[in-house]
């Protein structure tokens, strides 16, 4: 029988925590978990948001702590991390994977700049067509865009490039 440390089952925890949003990602997938402490208060998660004004926060924070506790039979701490700010690059390749065959255009990679074309040429995660464009640098949520695939005919949404 294999012995998990408690860090590796609050790792193992947070894994199951989902995105509202977009509940085929986890926390961890999304790159949110930008630290995690246990000491003998309980266990210390800090955490950013993938947009600043995500409306989200608050679940996903109260679901981390459910989640976390549950699991451990521990006290669980949550909080936003202000040090640093999430940028698209966290997103695993896994998240990129479960993003496209969720219908949603992952963002492409950046060197810590995102540029206009990287909004705008968006291949389409229903058919793979590069011959799109952008409906609106506004989708149903914050961190989204809509596009027009003229191949399929579909409409879609892209999970925004950020630095």
């Amino acid at each position: 029988m294999q012995t998990i440390t408690t860090l590796q089952a609050v790792y193992n925890a947070l894994d199951h925590v989902m995105d509202p949003e977009i509940p085929v990602l986890s926390v961890l997938e999304l790159g949110m978990i930008t630290d995690v402490k246990v000491d003998l208060e309980g266990v210390h998660v800090k955490m950013i948001p993938t947009f600043s004004a995500c409306p989200a926060i608050d679940v996903i924070k109260e679901n981390i702590t459910n989640a976390v506790e549950r699991e451990l039979q521990m006290p669980a701490f949550v909080t936003v991390d202000k040090e640093m700010n999430w940028n698209s690059n966290r997103l695993t390749e896994t998240a990129k994977e479960k993003l496209r065959n969720y219908g949603i255009a992952p963002p492409g990679k950046h060197e810590g700049e995102v540029n206009l074309d990287m909004l705008i040429k968006v291949s389409c995660p229903h058919c793979g067509s590069e011959n799109t464009y952008l409906r609106s640098p506004f989708g149903s949520a914050l961190c989204r865009a809509l596009h027009f695939c003229k191949e399929c005919g579909m409409m879609f949404e892209q999970f925004k490039p950020l630095s």
